[in-house]
């Protein structure tokens, strides 16, 4: 679940500290490692600041992003942690519900069926309560256009099964999939993964050119987390395919 710069180092209205800061900075150059260690020296001396734990939890969603697969789920399930830290300390605080969000939605793949609707559920009332806290909030527009994307591929005879058997699952499908994702390419227009998360839908509602556009433009943005090359050549590998049919 889980793309980000200037809006993603934003401090949600609080005043930056030397230690938020540097630890940005790493963030920002991709040095998730030192950006921990900055991190987790300043928590220690506040160790319920809000604004450092959804710090942490972001840069452990990206950790896990591209953790080998033995250890993502821990990894995820370490940037939950941290998101309900901050949302203990503060749950005014938009992001520490985005980023709850994004780590359970990497987390239901290693769930069955029974765990990943309760998830379902659970994702979209975090995401539901970030964007009442922040209309601005492009992370939470970008993972709710990836939630909804997912509902759309449920048929309607799996969603019969979920609710007799598991609990009903949240109504939408793609075009609430692309309008979330539009919404936040509209507030942050350089991030690669709300347009590749387009082109995804784009190409499920049969958008055949518009999908390749934005596939083609995700490639071309900068690389703002360590997944964007993979995913930059993911979208090309995805264009080069829609236009070869």
């Amino acid at each position: 679940m889980t793309g980000l710069i200037v809006a993603l180092l934003a401090a949600g209205g609080a005043l930056s500290t030397p230690g938020m800061m540097g630890g940005d900075e790493e963030f920002a150059r991709l040095e998730y490692a030192r950006a921990e260690e900055t991190y987790d020296s300043a928590l220690a001396a506040a160790a319920d600041s809000a604004q450092y734990l959804w710090r942490l939890s972001r840069l452990y969603v990206c950790m896990g992003d591209m953790a080998e697969r033995e250890r993502k789920e821990e990894t995820y399930r370490t940037a939950v942690a941290y998101a309900e830290r901050c949302i203990r300390a503060d749950s005014t605080i938009a992001q520490g519900h985005t980023w709850k969000a994004a780590a359970l939605g990497n987390i239901a793949m290693f769930e069955g069926s029974k765990g990943k609707v309760r998830l379902c559920n659970e994702i979209k009332r975090e995401l539901d309560r970030a964007i009442a806290l922040d209309s601005l909030d492009d992370v939470a527009y970008s993972i709710l256009g990836s939630f909804y994307l997912a509902l759309g591929k449920v048929g309607w005879f799996e969603r019969q099964i979920a609710t007799v058997f598991l609990g009903s699952l949240p109504d939408g499908g793609f075009e609430e999939a692309e309008a979330a994702l539009r919404r936040a390419i509209a507030i942050a227009p350089v991030i690669v993964r709300h347009r590749f998360e387009l082109g995804l839908v784009l190409q499920e509602e049969g958008k055949r050119q518009e999908a390749i556009d934005a596939f083609r433009a995700a490639a071309e943005l900068p690389t703002t987390v360590a997944s964007d090359p993979r995913t930059k050549n993911h979208a090309l590998r995805m264009a080069a395919k829609l236009e070869e049919e």
